[in-house]
């Protein structure tokens, strides 16, 4: 009877550990709330000062606090930790603040986030520079770019989309205003197009005008084109949108002039203020320029193509240039962008300050996103596995990078956000001239939803 017992018991113990096997792979938020998130936390508060210790992150204590300890007890004067605060538990780790001693900084606890991870059973530690002192360590309990679920409070705004997630389980939030162009690159079926239809969809439900250069015949950009103020589908029809967008520009600028009393033969380089500066009922709608496969623009097969090709390339780089103060902002796709297409290439590339790199073919398209501004990054943009569609490095001017991850959006759904906020498209005069044919929806379709599958996998 009493062996019974015990095989049931064990069979009752495995059946357990099975179960929380399947929930920590199948489910690991709820895996993290109810046995990862407790376990962490009694690891952290039992380990706390020894692990401190082991990673050279211990200070001597004072001399007062020294003598305190000697003149109330026997025992050895041990070095002191970092005082940490209260540990504060999230849905998918947990954060707590750690105020540093006297002579250490940041980067000794950054250099310590791999140790760290260990000790207290985490997926990752990283670490966040508060104020002068004071750092903020926040501990990951699962890989959360596996399946990616988007905060719920996400720091939004005008011209700001929350259009991934960061590693860390922050959003990851595209700020024109802060980096008004950006360059994405990714080879065929890495998420790129994921990327673009979430960014899109994000900018569609504000004021922004948006304009499309799809040489593609528009299989990208297209189902979008009830949101859209202007919609390029061959070269052709970029070469007659981009000379818009200029006078565009020009225009804009002299409304400043104009508004700040500046003299109107002054150069454009010259003035510092933008439209933002502007009265709300004067400042025009601001202007979001996407281009799909840009490499499509710079390949010619005659001499009278190539003077063309130049026109557009300068009219982009103009517009990379100096569009930012007039409201105009860039977002330029593609699987490769180096100086073997061509002239102007690389100066274009020089004004996109925004970088993000989905999976590539080689290293060197790697270098061509990020060689240029973190280094560091190109090894992280060559690991990306095939098997993880929307996975990206995303890196700034600053040296900082960081992987992100697009949440999945059909394009049906995109599709119908688009069509749901067209009542919010800007009027733009010079742009009505390419405004996108929008071909009124079947009855059928309505009643029964969009009739495009959604695909498991976008590039």
């Amino acid at each position: 009877m009493t062996d019974l017992v015990t095989v049931a018991e064990l069979g009752g113990s495995l059946a357990a550990i099975g179960g929380a096997a399947y929930v920590r792979h199948a489910h690991p938020a709820a895996y993290w709330s109810t046995v990862g998130l407790p376990v962490s936390v009694a690891r952290l508060l039992a380990s706390y000062s020894s692990t401190m210790d082991a990673c050279g992150l211990t200070v001597e204590p004072s001399r007062w606090r020294a003598l305190a300890v000697k003149a109330t007890s026997r025992r050895e004067v041990r070095p002191v930790p970092p005082r940490r605060g209260l540990i504060r538990p999230t849905a998918t780790g947990l954060r707590l603040r750690l105020r540093l001693a006297p002579g250490q900084e940041p980067a000794d606890v950054a250099a310590s986030a791999e140790r760290l991870r260990h000790a207290w059973g985490v997926h990752a530690v990283y670490v966040r520079d508060v104020k002068p002192g004071v750092v903020e360590l926040r501990l990951v309990g699962f890989d959360v770019l596996r399946k990616v679920r988007m905060p719920r409070r996400a720091d939004g705004g005008p011209l700001r989309v929350p259009v991934a997630l960061r590693e860390d389980a922050t959003a990851f939030v595209r700020d024109y205003r802060a980096v008004p162009h950006e360059l994405v690159l990714g080879a065929t079926l890495s998420g790129k197009s994921m990327f673009l239809r979430n960014l899109l969809t994000g900018l569609a439900a504000q004021p922004v005008a948006l304009v499309g250069i799809d040489c593609k015949r528009g299989v990208e950009l297209a189902p979008f084109a009830s949101r859209l103020s202007a919609l390029a589908t061959d070269s052709d029809q970029a070469a007659e949108l981009l000379p818009v967008l200029v006078k565009e520009m020009e225009d804009r600028y002299d409304l400043i002039r104009a508004r700040q009393g500046i003299a109107p033969g002054t150069p454009d380089e010259l003035i510092t203020s933008d439209v933002w500066g502007l009265p709300d009922d004067e400042r025009p709608p601001p202007v979001v320029l996407f281009i799909d496969e840009v490499a499509e623009l710079f390949f010619v097969a005659t001499r009278k193509e190539e003077e063309r090709r130049d026109e557009m390339i300068t009219q982009l780089i103009r517009l990379a240039q100096l569009g930012r103060a007039a409201g105009i902002y860039l977002e330029v796709c593609g699987q490769r962008f180096g100086a073997e297409l061509g002239k102007g290439a690389t100066m274009l590339r020089a004004q996109l300050s925004g970088r993000v790199c989905h999976r590539v073919n080689d290293e060197a398209s790697a270098k061509m996103a990020l060689g240029d501004i973190a280094p560091e990054a190109v090894g992280a943009a060559c690991a990306i596995a095939a098997e993880l569609p929307g996975l990206a490095v995303v890196g700034d001017t600053s040296g900082g990078w960081s992987r992100i991850r697009t949440p999945y959006l059909s394009l049906a759904d995109a599709a119908a956000a688009c069509r749901e906020t067209a009542h919010l498209t800007p009027d733009v005069p010079a742009l009505a001239p390419f405004r996108p044919y929008v071909a009124p929806v079947p009855v059928s379709v309505k009643a029964s939803g969009p009739a495009i599958a959604a695909e498991p996998v976008a590039e």
